[in-house]
């Protein structure tokens, strides 16, 4: 009932953060798609290439956020920007790159073969062909990329409040250091039904961007 009452009270503070949060994922996540893509497509290219990325990308999910949140602060330290949005963006940005790449690398190169042989002999382009056969039928996959991305983006950035970014994490960072389980409680609620929100509109996304064959398939 504590807990209750604190949500309550504070709906207007839960509400700012919560935009905070959103806006650090939003942007995070959008520029994720605009590189992680390109690269998942262009990786397609060589089975060497890919695997090197791939790994890179890996490798990089297997850094602890909090020990990435503090590399970040000296480096950008020298331009002012030590803590707050930039570090935590380009955090996020590194966490989300390897769902993204992953899931188009996959989605390209699980297209029918036959599909491209057919396009190729109707004398498209690479880009012709990425655009009009290979794309449209990896877009669910790509979108899954995504999701899984946004789903945990929005739990990642809740530790970014440990660098100054603010968001939803306030509540979780000020429940352990003054011991308020109303405040901690409060935190993982609204990070909790963030993501189940955020996931089931990219499902919705998914569904209406997918072609009517591919869908009853």
């Amino acid at each position: 009932m504590d807990t209750i009452h604190f949500i309550s009270d504070n709906l207007s503070l839960i509400w700012l953060r919560m935009l905070e949060h959103i806006w650090l994922v939003g942007v995070s996540v959008v520029i994720a798609i605009c590189t992680g893509v390109p690269i998942g497509i262009f990786i397609t290219r060589s089975r060497a290439i890919a695997d090197k990325v791939l790994y890179v990308a890996a490798a990089v999910m297997t850094i602890p956020s909090i020990a990435l949140f503090g590399l970040l602060i000296p480096i950008l330290s020298k331009i002012g920007q030590g803590i707050g949005f930039l570090p935590a963006v380009i955090a996020l940005i590194l966490y989300a790159q390897l769902p993204i790449i992953r899931n188009t690398y996959t989605a390209i190169m699980n297209v029918d073969t036959a599909l491209r042989e057919a396009a190729v002999g109707m004398g498209m382009t690479f880009v012709q062909r990425l655009r009009h056969v290979e794309l449209p039928i990896a877009l669910p996959v790509i979108i899954n990329g995504v999701r899984n991305a946004v789903v945990l983006n929005i739990a990642v950035a809740a530790i970014a409040t440990y660098i100054g970014a603010g968001g939803l994490g306030t509540f979780i960072s000020r429940g352990i250091s003054q011991t308020d389980p109303r405040q901690l409680l409060t935190g993982a609620i609204a990070v909790s039904i963030l993501a189940i929100l955020a996931d089931f509109c990219l499902l919705a996304l998914r569904r209406s961007l997918t072609s009517p064959g591919l869908r009853i398939h």
